[in-house]
């Protein structure tokens, strides 16, 4: 699947690095360091721009290293994009450790996965067809 981006950052455009890859790096676009405060968040621009066909969504996940040796993680996992959003995709990063975090220019902030989604449509009945599980919320079927 092709899919149209503006790219007005110095960086190259995100791709997948193997072959197996399900997401692809998105690197910070800012005009200078940001130092990012323990529990503070911050908007991170990435200069990328995206046409998605309808049917498509952006997701915008957390980088696993930035969130396991940083603490750093994306605030609204996974973020969407929607197919017919035509802003420049912004990373919402917060600092979740006990130390300040500097984000350069270029850095890899975030990844960003392509998924097809359906649209529901609802159909309003009075009731539910059983489950074993039936109303078992969080922590219902195991620790």
């Amino acid at each position: 699947m092709k899919i149209k981006i503006i790219n007005q950052s110095t960086h190259k455009l995100p791709s997948y690095e193997t072959i197996a890859s399900a997401g692809m790096d998105l690197c910070a676009h800012i005009p200078e360091p940001i130092v990012l405060k323990p529990l503070e968040r911050v908007i991170i621009k990435t200069g990328l721009f995206i046409e998605l066909p309808v049917g498509f969504e952006a997701q915008v996940r957390p980088r696993s290293g930035l969130a396991a040796k940083h603490g750093v993680t994306v605030l609204n996992s996974p973020g969407t994009v929607d197919a017919d959003f035509r802003g420049e995709i912004g990373i919402i990063l917060v600092n979740l450790s006990a130390v300040e975090f500097k984000i350069e220019d270029g850095e890899r902030i975030a990844q960003l996965v392509i998924a097809k989604h359906e649209r529901a449509q609802w159909m309003e009945v009075q009731e539910l067809n059983k489950t074993s599980r039936g109303e078992g919320g969080f922590g219902s079927t195991g620790k």
